[in-house]
C-alpha cells in the first residue's frame, strides 16, 4: 500500500485522535513496514494497547495477548513481529517454536510479569503441597513452566472452577485474584514470608494469592468513579479485572480488553469511560465515532509505549530483538498454555 493510500486510510479513522502532521509521518513509516513484511514473509501482531497510528496501520491481526498468540500458532509466515511486551512475544514463541519471533523493543517489560519468578512458584508449591497453580498469562516463560494451567483476565474464573480443587494458588495479580475470589465465593489469603509467619497456622482459605500489580490498573480508584458519576450520571463505566476489586464492583462492566471493546460496540448509552490503558481508549474511539468516550483515561503503560512504528521498522530491517525460550522451559510452559486453551 502506498504511503498516500495508507495516510488516507489512517486519516479516516484517526483524524480526531492523531494530529495531521504526525499522521503523514507515521503513514510513510507504516508503508515501508508493510512492504518489508511482504518481502520477508512476516506476520505483524498488534496488541490492543498499541498507539493508534500503529494499531490502525500495520498489524495483520489485533487483539489481546492470547488471541494474538493463537494467530501466531496458526500462521505459515517465517517471521512473527509481536507489537506488545516481552511476555506476549514469549507466549507466541512457546506456541510457535519453529518461527522467528521479534519484539520491537529492547526490553518491553511488565510490572506483573516481573513481580514473580520460577523460584517463587517452586517455594509456594513446597509450602502448599498438592495445590494446583494457576498463573495469569501475564507472566514470563519460566513461571509458566512451573504452572499447572494459565489463564487470561477473561477466563480466570472458568479456569479456577475447572480444576475442581478445594484450594488454588493464583498468580501473580493480587487484584485479579481478589476479583476471582469474589466471583467464585472463595476466601483468599496472601501468605507472608515463613520467617515472619513463625508457626502460625493459615486457616480458612481457598485461594492463595500473590502481591503483584499492574502499574496502570492499580492507579484507578472508587473516588475516580464517584467523581465521574457526579458529573455524568448516565455514563457507562468499564473496568479491567486488573483493577482493585472495589473498583470493578463499582463499575458497570468488568472484562478483558477484548470484552471491553465488544461491550462498547454494543452500548446504547452515548457516553462511556474506560478504566484501562489510555492508548486502548484511543483505539476504541477510532472504531466507535458515534459514541463519546470521556477523556478521563490518561494512564499510559510505559512498557507498551516502548513499541513504536519506527522500532517496528528496525525490527524487520535488522531482524533484531529475537525472542528465544530454552526448549526445556518452552515445552513445560506450552503445556500450561495449551491446557488453558483447551478449557476455553
Amino acid at each position: 500500500m502506498s504511503a498516500e493510500a495508507l495516510y488516507q486510510h489512517m486519516r479516516k479513522k484517526l483524524a480526531h485522535v492523531v494530529p495531521e502532521g504526525e499522521l503523514r509521518l507515521k503513514a510513510e513509516i507504516a508503508s515501508q513496514i508493510i512492504q518489508l513484511k511482504q518481502e520477508k514473509n512476516a506476520l505483524i501482531l498488534g496488541h490492543n494497547y498499541m498507539e493508534p497510528a500503529l494499531f490502525h496501520s500495520i498489524p495483520d491481526f489485533t487483539g489481546d495477548s492470547l488471541e494474538l498468540s493463537r494467530k501466531a500458532a496458526e500462521t505459515d509466515k517465517d517471521i512473527i513481529v509481536f507489537c506488545g511486551v516481552k511476555f506476549m512475544a514469549e507466549t507466541a514463541k512457546i506456541l510457535s517454536p519453529d518461527k522467528k519471533v521479534l519484539l520491537p523493543a529492547k526490553r518491553g517489560g511488565c510490572s506483573l510479569a516481573e513481580s514473580i519468578t520460577a523460584e517463587d512458584v517452586r517455594a509456594l508449591r513446597k509450602r502448599y503441597p498438592g495445590t494446583p497453580v494457576v498463573s495469569y498469562i501475564n507472566t514470563y516463560a519460566e513461571v509458566k513452566a512451573e504452572t499447572d494451567v494459565c489463564c487470561t483476565s477473561g477466563n480466570a474464573v472458568q479456569v479456577v472452577e475447572s480444576l475442581n480443587s478445594e484450594t488454588v494458588i493464583f498468580l501473580p495479580d493480587e487484584f485479579l485474584a481478589q476479583n476471582v475470589a469474589r466471583e467464585t465465593g472463595k476466601h483468599i489469603i496472601f501468605p507472608v514470608p515463613i520467617s515472619l509467619n513463625g508457626d502460625k497456622a493459615e486457616l480458612d482459605y481457598q485461594i492463595i494469592g500473590w502481591r503483584g500489580r499492574c502499574e496502570v490498573h492499580e492507579k484507578f480508584t472508587v473516588e475516580d468513579i464517584e467523581n465521574v458519576r457526579r458529573q455524568f450520571p448516565d455514563v457507562v463505566i468499564l473496568a479491567h479485572p486488573e483493577c482493585r476489586p472495589e473498583v470493578t464492583a463499582a463499575a458497570d462492566f468488568s472484562g478483558s480488553t477484548s470484552a471491553m471493546i465488544n461491550h462498547v460496540k454494543k452500548l446504547s448509552a452515548q457516553q462511556y469511560l474506560l478504566l484501562t490503558e489510555c492508548s486502548m481508549g484511543d483505539n476504541i474511539v477510532a472504531e466507535n465515532p458515534d459514541k463519546e468516550m470521556l477523556r478521563l483515561c490518561s494512564v499510559r503503560c510505559p512498557h507498551m509505549n516502548e513499541i513504536t512504528l519506527e522500532d517496528t521498522l528496525k525490527a524487520l530491517q535488522f531482524e533484531q530483538y529475537e525472542i528465544t525460550v530454552p526448549e526445556d522451559i518452552r515445552a513445560r510452559a506450552a503445556q500450561s498454555v495449551e491446557r488453558m486453551i483447551a478449557i476455553g
